[in-house]
């Protein structure tokens, strides 16, 4: 009985303070979102005028997940460590299902990161490629704003493939503030942008899935010891009523 209950100790000293890093997670997976949302070079791409701009709909749904998740690690470490204090069987249920649900979504996160993040990255190279056309193609002021303000976010100019073919179009949408850095192709500084920023993501959603993972196994290894100290202290109760 006395090992026992060493474990249950060590299980719960361990998931106080996992519950702790699951905070810090909560708060980092909530930072990123909103870093991505304000993001200049994001918003730049999402705000032009497009029927099917795709960016758009990923800018304004990376909050709102972020925001979901967030709270959900928040609700279950707190609850954890109401249930690890109180033993409180119902508090580790509801904290194990909010590890599972948040595990759930930084799996499928993490999946599509690794095998689909080039969607993002394509979606902000057509927006770009369908501004950059429509310089070439027209003289209009609304779409040679939105080229010159893509330009100077990211830094670039331009697509090096054409530089000869339409060199007033950089001439037109490049500032000179910017020397140094007008050489460099906008599709290649996209790529290399969306490149860091899924790499950190990426790195983001697998730390919360092993810590999520562990919170799982140590709720669920608490709520049976309670369950089966509860069940414990009725038998004992009632075998001393009998006598």
């Amino acid at each position: 009985m006395g090992q026992k209950c060493r474990w249950v100790q060590a299980a719960k000293c361990q998931l106080l303070v996992a519950s702790l890093f699951v905070m810090l997670l909560g708060l980092s997976i909530a930072i990123l979102a909103v870093i991505t949302y304000y993001e200049k070079r994001f918003i730049v791409i999402s705000e032009v005028s497009l029927e099917t701009n795709l960016i758009r709909t990923f800018h304004s749904l990376v909050l709102y997940a972020g925001i979901c998740l967030s709270s959900i690690l928040t609700i279950a470490a707190v609850l954890s460590i109401v249930a690890t204090w109180r033993d409180m069987k119902s508090a580790l249920a509801v904290g194990f299902f909010c590890f599972a649900v948040v595990f759930c979504a930084s799996v499928q996160v993490a999946y599509w990161t690794i095998t689909n993040s080039t969607e993002a990255e394509d979606a902000m190279m057509d927006v770009y490629d369908f501004v950059y056309e429509e310089v070439r193609s027209s003289s209009s002021s609304n779409r040679s704003q939105e080229l010159l303000t893509i330009h100077e976010t990211f830094l670039c100019c331009g697509k090096k493939l054409l530089f000869e073919e339409a060199s007033h179009i950089e001439s037109e949408t490049c500032q000179s503030e910017t020397t140094g850095t007008t050489n460099e192709d906008c599709l290649q500084e996209i790529h290399i942008f969306l490149k860091k920023h899924m790499r950190f993501v990426t790195v983001l959603m697998i730390i919360t899935t092993i810590i999520v993972v562990y919170g799982m196994i140590l709720t669920s290894f608490l709520c049976f010891s309670v369950h089966f100290n509860n069940s414990l202290d009725r038998k004992d109760k009632y075998i001393l009523a009998g006598r």
